[in-house]
């Protein structure tokens, strides 16, 4: 069970320069596995992280990413763990499965509803994160407050960073 951040799937389908051909690889085998059951993938209900994957992707496509979006819409309703998350009343990227925690105060307010959904699920899944560098600086407070982030891509990641 995981929770899938949106630069897995572009980064799959090969569209991002800050990725190594094996992180482009290793993303389109999560997402394989995700398609063939082995590992299953949780969404919000309110279609939320959807709708970005929809802004990001051709559900036409032939490539990963693109087949990946194809499968979720279509399996969205049988094959996925759909889990409740609450906007905060009036801010677009603000949730109260959220934590709330002053060390988060920093972190991107787009990529706030993974953490939520992760943490709104009863099993807390991991989140799937492959070369958004931002991540990597909050993993020990999500760690603390018992949201897993799977860095698929970390030698990208230190990469980046400039700490290989």
């Amino acid at each position: 069970m995981v929770v899938v951040d949106t630069n897995v799937i572009v980064v799959a389908n090969g569209r991002s320069e800050q990725a190594s051909s094996d992180c482009v690889e290793t993303c389109g085998e999560k997402l394989e596995k995700i398609m063939s059951g082995e590992v299953k993938l949780v969404l919000d209900n309110r279609w939320i992280i959807l709708r970005e994957y929809m802004q990001n992707l051709r559900s036409n496509g032939a490539d990963v990413g693109d087949r990946f979006l194809g499968w979720i819409l279509v399996n969205k309703d049988n094959h996925c763990d759909l889990v409740p998350i609450t906007p905060v009343k009036g801010l677009e990227n603000e949730f109260e499965e959220f934590p709330d925690d002053p060390a988060l105060a920093d972190f991107d307010p787009d990529d706030r509803k993974f953490i939520a959904v992760a943490c709104a699920h009863p099993e807390k899944p991991p989140i799937l994160q492959a070369v958004d560098s931002q991540w990597w600086d909050f993993r020990d407070v999500l760690r603390e407050k018992g949201v897993t982030v799977e860095f698929i891509c970390e030698d990208d990641i230190q990469r980046l960073r400039g700490s290989t």
